[in-house]
């Protein structure tokens, strides 16, 4: 998992996948990631032709650097088995499926990809936003190795807790979006902070950006490409992050060899699991850098 986890996606793109302008445009916003949307951005009339039109964008091979992503349709609706097989032979990076609700369910949707012949660098992807889904959460992150990320329905969670959506975000929110990530570190899985819905709003944006990275996420979703900037920034080392985590591991490794039992830097004491945590920034600022 070390490569997944620190694969950039601080910004994860929706885009309609029914909208041939927005997929083109999509080919020159920085995202790390783009998900390519079949479900709630079509229209049931317009499904079955939005599936083409996806299928041949991920096949073009136009998009550079950023990971594509094809969100299908849910289990049990009339269009999921089609997005399925099309996904699959398609051959996107992952293929994200909404209302995952239990293990039992990711190991079928991991049979369905391989039945349908999804090569091996096709993951599964699972969204997180229904009850059922919040209370096995920590079975459906480990319950295969070909699901690699967990991506937050924060709308879908609001919804269906008949919940509010409020500043800083509802304290079951809060606490659906702690109990998620601790099952995704758990399984060394990546997970996905859910969206912000005001589009207009930069400094609301900004915000909660800054609290999924104060909590832990690797990442944004985003409905807008003017949230992929700010969201890139909220979630990557700053200059100051990166000389920081530099320092800190030469003045371990030059006490460690002096011999010296206690290592301090900056007049606080400094243990492995802080190099560590330097190490893992120096190597996520590597990997965004080197794209």
């Amino acid at each position: 998992m070390a490569e997944q986890t620190l694969r950039p996606r601080r910004s994860v793109l929706y885009m309609p996948g029914a909208n041939e302008r927005a997929l083109e445009k999509a080919k020159g916003i920085d995202a790390d990631a783009l998900i390519l949307d079949l479900e709630d951005a079509v229209a049931p009339e317009s499904k079955a032709e939005a599936r083409d039109r996806v299928c041949a964008a991920v096949q073009s091979g136009e998009y550079g650097h950023r990971e594509l992503a094809i969100r299908v349709n849910s289990i049990g609706t009339e269009w999921h088995e089609a997005d399925i097989a099309a996904a699959a032979a398609a051959g996107p990076d992952a293929v994200l499926v909404p209302k995952v609700g239990s293990a039992e369910e990711v190991r079928t949707l991991v049979g369905a990809l391989e039945s349908a012949g999804a090569p091996d660098h096709t993951q599964l992807w699972a969204m997180v936003e229904t009850p059922a889904g919040l209370l096995h959460v920590e079975e459906i992150a480990a319950a295969h190795e070909r699901l690699t990320v967990l991506v937050m329905g924060t709308n879908d969670v609001v919804n269906e807790t008949y919940g509010l959506h409020v500043p800083g975000r509802n304290p079951l929110v809060l606490t659906s979006l702690s109990l998620c990530l601790l099952a995704a570190r758990a399984a060394g899985k990546v997970i996905i902070d859910g969206v912000y819905n005001d589009v207009k709003d930069l400094e609301g944006f900004e915000a909660e950006a800054r609290q999924g990275r104060e909590m832990g996420f690797d990442g944004k979703t985003l409905i807008h490409p003017s949230q992929v900037e700010p969201a890139n920034v909220a979630f990557a080392p700053s200059a100051e992050d990166v000389e920081h985590a530099q320092q800190m591991i030469a003045t371990f490794e030059e006490a460690k060899a002096a011999g010296q039992g206690v290592v301090t830097f900056n007049g606080r004491m400094v243990e492995e699991l802080h190099v560590r945590d330097a190490r893992r920034i120096l190597a996520f600022h590597e990997a965004i850098t080197s794209r």
